[in-house]
């Protein structure tokens, strides 16, 4: 066969064996190394690329405020802004047992969650891992995978006599996906995101498709809330933080929810709910700038990766900043290096050259203690890529893998600074819970979003403050479930 342009070619030996060849020598004076100037000035041009100015951002929050607000005033807009009928901040005194499923964007979690009080309680669950395949296959068969994985849980993890014949347990559903709500047990699935494309789902109530699920399987619990685990987060942290005011997710997605005055949410003005009630907002803020692409710095990296994805032109926001996406813009750019002669000449790069390869994980290992970083670099490229690096190469791989961090998690402060003010809490700060494996796992995100709040608001930028936010698709699907009990104990809007 011709050989590769990346410089490496195979060919097949009458006996069957396959031979790699290269179209260099390994002579040390024959192999231009990638020199730590070459790679400087490449770093230059990426730098130009990837980094994003403080006028800049102030451009997005703009642009991504009147986004929130359209959102709230019409109903199937870019950026949805769908109520969730999740009235008001829990009071700490919600008691009792109650049961959690959680479907999201790797695993199935089901959980047992007993609240104490006073911002306390006990949690036991079990982790599923979701295959690709299910994530593919038909909606009523992923919804049946989700009720046998909890009537095992029950099994296993609740004693003899627990729930009496004919008793069903609460059950709050997270549901990490955009589903159109008019009540809280009620969601129509909007689009899947996070690489899922189940069939025969989107469009319809996926809570009726789990109801079914769970009769079918004779599961003793009744789906009373059906939450988004964002939601969840902001029940959550307030439930231990009153100080909460905002919850926003960084992992396989992104998305946020905050607490709104519902008579500033003009398309559900029908529902004669008080003006004056408060009731939670699932932002899906993934979406924010999609199919216009008229506001966010999209280069060419991030163009490949959508219009290669299960939805073109969708999610703009999400495949910017999520932690599905980070490690697949930096193959991008090490494959275009690599087209241009400048990396690893002379070797077989057929490993990094398969899509979504480099996973994001890598990146974060990449900007580990700089005493350690480098040699995680090495055995990144020589073990899962049979890759040899110089050391000219490795610092600009780490080097890279800040510039496209850094845009994520300063993209990442815009969608906050949006919600702050909106809601005019600048002056007086407040917390903001933030959860997802980018949050929690990627050196220096927390820090480089604080970095880009201050860098839109000034000085006041300090007064808003993540922190890591308490279990939302568990304890705040469970709090939920009991807010929701006492609410319509009460007879409160009974309707929704």
């Amino acid at each position: 066969m011709p050989t590769s342009r990346r410089g490496s070619g195979s060919v097949t030996l009458p006996t069957g064996q396959v031979l790699a060849i290269h179209t260099r020598t390994h002579d040390d004076e024959d192999l231009p190394h990638a020199t730590k100037r070459t790679m400087a000035d490449h770093l230059r041009k990426y730098e130009s690329i990837f980094t994003l100015t403080s006028p800049r951002m102030r451009m997005i929050v703009d642009a991504f405020k009147d986004t929130l607000e359209l959102g709230l005033e019409k109903p199937k807009q870019v950026v949805p802004m769908i109520p969730t009928f999740v009235f008001g901040w829990p009071t700490g005194e919600e008691t009792g047992d109650f049961l959690a499923v959680d479907l999201g964007g790797t695993n199935l979690r089901v959980c047992l969650v007993t609240l104490q009080g006073n911002g306390k309680f006990e949690i036991t669950q079990s982790k599923y891992r979701l295959t690709e395949e299910q994530k593919q296959e038909e909606g009523q068969k992923l919804f049946d995978f989700c009720a046998e994985c909890l009537k095992t849980f029950i099994e296993t993890n609740l004693g003899e006599g627990t729930v009496k014949d004919g008793e069903k347990l609460p059950l709050g559903f997270t549901f990490s996906y955009p589903c159109s709500q008019e009540r809280i047990d009620h969601g129509e699935l909007i689009r899947w995101t996070k690489g899922f494309g189940a069939a025969n789902t989107e469009g319809r109530d996926v809570a009726a498709m789990f109801r079914e699920s769970l009769k079918r399987h004779n599961v003793p619990a009744e789906l009373t809330a059906l939450i988004n685990d964002t939601t969840g987060t902001l029940i959550a942290s307030s439930y231990v933080n009153p100080r909460t005011r905002i919850a926003v997710i960084f992992g396989t997605g992104c998305n946020a929810a905050y607490m709104e005055r519902v008579g500033e949410i003009h398309k559900i003005k029908n529902l004669g709910i008080d003006d004056d009630a408060q009731m939670a907002i699932n932002c899906e803020w993934g979406a924010f700038d999609s199919f216009e692409h008229e506001h966010l710095p999209r280069t060419k990296y991030d163009q490949i990766i959508d219009e290669t994805s299960n939805k073109p032109g969708e999610q703009a926001f999400e495949k910017l900043i999520s932690g599905r996406y980070l490690g697949e813009i930096l193959r991008l750019v090490i494959c275009e290096l690599i087209d241009e002669g400048v990396l690893f000449l002379g070797q077989n790069t057929y490993k990094i050259e398969i899509p979504y390869a480099l996973d994001t994980a890598f990146l974060s290992l990449m900007e580990m203690d700089p005493t350690e970083e480098l040699l995680m670099i090495i055995g990144i490229f020589t073990h899962f890529f049979a890759l040899e690096t110089t050391l000219a190469e490795r610092q600009f791989f780490r080097a890279l893998a800040k510039l496209v961090g850094r845009r994520a998690a300063r993209l990442s402060a815009c969608g906050i600074a949006a919600i702050v003010s909106k809601m005019g809490y600048l002056e007086t700060g407040c917390s903001v819970g933030a959860d997802g494996s980018l949050y929690n796992k990627y050196p220096g995100f927390a820090d480089r979003v604080h970095e880009g709040l201050q860098d839109v608001f000034g000085e006041k930028g300090r007064n808003i403050v993540t922190y890591h936010a308490e279990d939302g698709s568990g304890v705040g699907s469970a709090i939920i479930a009991a807010m929701t009990k006492i609410r319509k104990d009460k007879g409160l809007y009974l309707n929704v």
